[in-house]
Parts: structure tokens; sequence; C-alpha cells
């Protein structure tokens, strides 16, 4: 029987304690990723890349990164566009202003920038919090998009405003340019979201994460007890400003390929984020990767089943795919205000006590 425990026993504290403490479980998540890694690279296609999977891995690297902040430290940021931008800019004058330099160090230079930037923007956080903390990150959004239109130099004085990824390899073999095979997209965005994901997890479940929900849950009573309100808050915008700047990175570089900051990364991307974490659920690392595909993958579903399948109008399809995606929105946080990972922790719950579920 799927996802049991009987037969499982623990002989150690960190093996009650790991990350899948049932086998069953284990065996699932291990398939899982081998045929993400080892399978669909060889059947993935341009459709399959640039439409489902590398923009569900990018967007599932920025909902990692607000979650952190807004699930797990409860600190409201509505500046998640403007956060992807700085992680877009600083990756293309990096791999403009050095030509040799490696792209995953391009990628990793241009998350420490926004976690710089994230730092800076999250200073009012140690006075304010709540909706006056939400509109404080928005006005950093506002600023930030406009900053990178005001000044040229961002963008190299290019006529047109747009930045444009020149191609980079990983020993040998293009991952952004025209000529960069949809595989070698897609590995490199899975090996990063896969790796950041994992420490992530790690990361909520120390020192350091206990120390952000301790100040989401109460703050004043966190302070009593030793938890220090400028390293909680602020490390929680450096990391999650970190996990955005490399998801805009991505975003601009591999996905996209070229950008232009008002069309790219505009507010429409911070409430997209934040309705990703919303749905899949404040404060889980899973949340994060199940928000990402309610946002991303169904409504790439809706759309084929409508217009590839049912022939409908593709003006039509694209109101309908609105209705059904909002509705659907309004429905699970009716009936599971915490998210779909409660409802995969509930479901969980009761295959471990079948045939007598609670």
């Amino acid at each position: 029987m799927l996802y049991r425990e009987a037969g499982d026993f623990k002989t150690s504290y960190a093996a009650d304690l790991q990350t899948f403490p049932i086998k069953s479980e284990r065996i699932l998540f291990w398939s899982f990723t081998a045929v993400a890694f080892l399978v669909v690279p060889f059947f993935i296609n341009d459709y399959w890349e640039k439409s489902i999977l590398v923009p569900f891995l990018v967007w599932s690297m920025v909902a990692l990164g607000l979650n952190i902040l807004t699930g797990y430290c409860g600190q409201v940021s509505l500046g998640t566009g403007g956060f992807m931008a700085v992680g877009a800019f600083a990756c293309y004058k990096f791999m403009t202003a050095f030509p040799d330099l490696n792209i995953m160090i391009c990628i990793l230079l241009s998350g420490l920038v926004t976690a710089g930037v994230g730092v800076l923007f999250g200073l009012p956080s140690l006075r304010i919090k709540g909706f006056y903390l939400a509109v404080a990150t928005l006005a950093a959004q506002f600023f930030l998009v406009w900053m990178f239109n005001k000044f040229a130099w961002f963008y190299n004085y290019s006529a047109s405003g747009q930045i444009s990824a020149p191609e980079r390899t990983i020993f040998g073999i293009a991952v952004t340019g025209p000529n960069s095979a949809p595989w070698a997209t897609y590995l490199t965005c899975l090996t990063i979201v896969f790796v950041f994901a994992w420490v992530a997890r790690n990361l909520t479940r120390g020192r350091v994460g206990r120390s952000w929900m301790a100040m989401r849950d109460m703050d004043i009573a966190a302070e009593i007890m030793g938890v220090s309100p400028f390293s909680a808050k602020l490390s929680a915008f450096a990391v999650s400003s970190f996990y955005i700047g490399i998801a805009g990175a991505l975003f601009f570089s591999v996905y996209l390929g070229a950008a232009e900051v008002t069309e790219a990364f505009g507010i429409d991307k911070s409430f997209t984020a934040l309705f990703m974490v919303i749905i899949g659920g404040l404060g889980s690392i899973l949340g994060s990767f199940l928000g990402a595909a309610f946002i991303i993958l169904f409504p790439v579903l809706l759309k084929n089943l409508m217009v590839g399948y049912l022939g409908w109008p593709t003006d039509l399809a694209a109101h309908f795919q609105i209705m059904i995606v909002g509705g659907l929105i309004i429905f699970f946080l009716i009936v599971e205000p915490h998210g779909l990972a409660q409802l995969w922790r509930l479901a969980k719950e009761k295959l471990r006590l079948w045939p007598f579920p609670y």
C-alpha cells in the first residue's frame, strides 16, 4: 500500500527527523527526481521547454524566495517583480562586462546583488509590518522599475531599452542565446532549483528558520526569548531576495533571452508570485511548487483542452480560462485556507491510517 508506515522502523534521532521519514515517500521522491533528470531531457522539445517546464521551474524559484519571506518570516512583500528585475539586469551587466565569466557564476552573483538590494529595502520592516510593509515594498517595486527605465547604463545605452542575453555555455553546451538546446536550458534550471530547494528545506528547519517562524508567529514574544528582530527579518529579506534574484536572472537569460523591464517585471509579476505562495501554502517548500504548478501549468492545460480538443476560439478560451482559474482560487481558499500543501498533508495522514482514516 502506498505511503504506509508498517515495518518502517527508525533507529536514530536523525532518521526520525529526516525530510522524508517514510520509506515509500523517499522512493516516490527519488523516482520522480530520477525521471526529471534522466528521462525528461531525452523527450523535451521547444514547446515543452518554453511553455511548460522552464517557466514552471523559474516561477517555482520565485515562489520559494517569496515563501521564505512571507510564509516563514511573516513579512508581506509586493516587490517581487522589482527584485526579479534586479537579478535580471545584474546578470545582464555581468554577462556583458565579463564575457569570459561562467554563466553559473553570473547567476549566483546576480542573486548576491539582489540580496543586498533586498536588505536595503527590508530595513523598514524593523519599524513597520503588515499592510504598511506591503505598501513600502510596493514602493520598492515601482522605484526599481523606474530606475531601470530611467538610467540607460543598466541596458548599455540601447536605443530600444531592451536587454538581450548573449550566448553562454556550460561544458561547451549553449544554455543561453538562440542556439541553446531545450534539454540544456531545462537541465540548467532544474539543477539550480533542485539544489536551492534542498538548501531552503534544510535552512527553514534549522536555527535560522526557527527564528523566522518565531518572528512570524509573535514577534514580541520572540524578541523576549532572545530572537533578534534585526537579524531575523533582514536575513529573511536577504535569503528571499537572493532566491528571487537568481530566478530573475534565469527568467531573463535562460527563459526569455531578451526583456524590457516594464513588460517583463511589472507589478503583475509581484501579484502572480504572491498568489502562488498563498494558493500553494504559506510556510511550505512543497507549497511553492504546487502554487507555481497551479498558476503556470493549469492555464496551459485548460487552453490545450479548450482550443486543441474542443475547438473553441482562442479569445473565448482565454476568457473561460481566467474565469475557471479565478473560481478555483476562491474555492481552494474557502475549502483550505492553508493552501494545496495542507490538502496534501491531510491526504498523507489519511493514507497512514488507512483503512481507518479520521
